[in-house]
């Protein structure tokens, strides 16, 4: 069994292309496909979403419905993919609706209803939302938590609070396959002015993945990296955290900040025209907010 492989140099199965992904739920052509990651792993894309899918003896342990819509193609995709196996377990990175939604629909599916995986700190959320399409999770995580066994064993690690108070990050040590939602991705600033990010925990969480030791990484968004894709990404977080110190230790506001800090090392990451003075702003707030 071959220990790990590259996405790029992985199969895409299906694919429903389109010009630009639209939010999930929104289309009425999905654009989608499912890729190879390893023997047994694969990758679900749905428009700008990824999910992660894992074949074992038990059946097959799915990542992130996504959407009611996304998870009826992943189940169809699961199936034909993976015939007669049964829906073994659904993992929740976090509660987050655009990546947990649709749970519902993958149990109705297969016909079972599968144990749910999620992090403690989802459950009174989630309780308190009473969603039908995104249940409780049945089997609360703590710190950390195997599924399985052998070479389709899954971890589950909880890192401290990054993009949200109750991220899961999946690893796979036969294969040397991490899965992480939201708070990394491959060469990307932040999210718009990093309001849902908690730092400085960040550090500590992107840290602790660095301590797991994964040799691919699939992401929640975007195409998937190796370990120097974290390191370059952490660089990226100190970097910023740094630069925006020094303005304000120059004395300068947030416009003035935004206006100046320009992060020219990182020019030619993905949504930097976009997010660099939001991410700016959104650094310059937290590091502000007990002054």
């Amino acid at each position: 069994m071959k220990p790990w492989i590259a996405m790029t140099a992985g199969v895409v199965f299906l694919a429903c292309s389109g010009e630009e992904a639209p939010p999930a739920d929104q289309s009425d052509a999905p654009d989608f496909e499912t890729t190879q990651v390893a023997d047994d792993v694969y990758r679900f894309r749905f428009n700008r979403h990824n999910a992660l899918f894992v074949a074992t003896p038990e059946g097959v342990v799915a990542f992130d419905p996504i959407s009611t819509t996304a998870a009826a193609i992943y189940a169809d995709e699961i199936k034909r993919l993976v015939p007669d196996a049964q829906l073994a377990a659904i993992v929740y990175s976090h509660r987050d609706a655009d990546h947990a939604t649709g749970a519902a629909v993958l149990r109705e599916a297969f016909g079972v209803d599968a144990p749910i995986y999620g992090h403690v700190n989802s459950i009174e959320p989630l309780q308190e939302a009473a969603n039908p399409d995104l249940p409780v999770p049945t089997v609360v995580v703590e710190d950390q938590m195997t599924i399985g066994e052998g070479e389709t064993a899954i971890e589950l690690h909880y890192l401290g609070r990054s993009h949200s108070d109750d991220m899961l990050v999946g690893f796979l040590p036969a294969k040397g396959i991490a899965f992480a939602v939201d708070f990394v991705s491959k060469d990307g600033l932040g999210y718009r002015d990093l309001a849902s990010f908690h730092f400085p925990d960040m550090f500590t969480a992107i840290e602790g993945l660095q301590e797991i030791p994964y040799e691919q990484i699939v992401f929640g968004h975007g195409d998937s990296g190796d370990r120097a894709t974290i390191d370059r990404q952490l660089k990226y977080y100190r970097d910023l955290d740094a630069a925006v110190r020094a303005a304000i230790a120059e004395g300068l506001s947030e416009d003035e900040s935004a206006a100046s800090v320009m992060l020219e090392d990182y020019r030619d990451w993905n949504r930097y025209e976009e997010f660099r003075e939001l991410n700016v702003r959104g650094m310059y707030r937290k590091l502000t907010a007990s002054d």
